[in-house]
């Protein structure tokens, strides 16, 4: 027994160590290949080539409702996610899609408090290059940045959409990793809900039923704390990754109206 309890407390201690290898999977490519998988997308980086925070079209439409700065999620990379500005920028937006440091071309290691600080960054120079309004889309754990940026107060946002968010890692760790001990364990906190408790703009919600990542329970208990206006989108059929991601779905469309307040309800 005593043998038993001495291995398990060594397993511990290597999770806890080593745990940003449990959550962060990003795909990694020098700045050659990173610059020829953009041009092969319609994207460049930006802001520029040497010191990029992410990628962004290299001939926009209309931009005049706004820049929606996107933060993906735990996997990959900003350039699996062409289906942002192929549905958003039809739309009126201009789209970043933000890159976290350690993935890609970028360096640095990901970490909850690096993601932040660079998504502060981001926005910042988002804000500066192309003035307001500013609205921050957060996937999965990207939601989790999105949210540190608007607890930071450093950037207005007017708006915020999280698609499949959870309340807080430590719900969401300890679901699938109990036996670890993780809600105690985990050092990345992402608290959505404590981060959020001040927002006065509007949050618009996407969740996944059949979401086998991120339970609808911890989606739910993010919603149901927000105490500012907040919508639901839901969708029956659709796993974490099956979301219906369409440009010509109409909810693209809706979600915008309703955090930008084109509905006739100011944020």
């Amino acid at each position: 027994m005593i043998l038993l309890l001495l291995t398990y407390l060594l397993l511990l201690l290597v999770v806890f160590l080593f745990q940003r290898k449990m959550i962060y999977f990003p795909d990694t490519y020098s700045i050659a290949e990173q610059q020829q998988l953009a041009d092969q997308a319609n994207l460049k980086l930006w802001p520029s080539a040497e010191n990029y925070l992410g990628l962004i079209s290299q001939r926009p439409g209309a931009t005049g409702k706004g820049t929606v700065i996107v933060f993906h999620g735990n996997a990959g990379s900003a350039t699996d996610r062409t289906y942002y500005p192929d549905a958003l920028e039809r739309l009126g937006y201009r789209v970043i899609l933000a890159e976290y440091p350690g993935y890609a071309a970028r360096s640095g290691a990901p970490s909850e408090q690096a993601l932040i600080s660079d998504g502060i960054q981001t926005a910042k120079q988002a804000l500066d290059d192309f003035g307001g309004p500013i609205f921050l889309w957060g996937e999965s754990l990207g939601g989790g940045v999105a949210s540190g940026i608007v607890q930071s107060g450093q950037v207005p946002v007017k708006g915020i959409v999280l698609v499949t968010p959870f309340s807080r890692m430590a719900d969401v760790a300890q679901h699938h990793y109990w036996f670890f001990l993780a809600k105690w364990l985990i050092r990345d906190k992402f608290d959505n809900i404590k981060n959020l408790q001040d927002y006065a703009g509007n949050t618009a919600i996407v969740l996944a039923e059949q979401d086998e990542i991120i339970p609808n329970k911890y989606s739910l208990k993010l919603f149901e704390s927000l105490r500012h206006r907040k919508q639901l989108w839901a969708f029956k059929a659709a796993g974490h990754n099956t979301l219906p991601l369409n440009q010509e779905r109409p909810w693209w469309r809706e979600v915008m109206q309703f955090v930008s307040g084109q509905n006739g309800v100011s944020p």
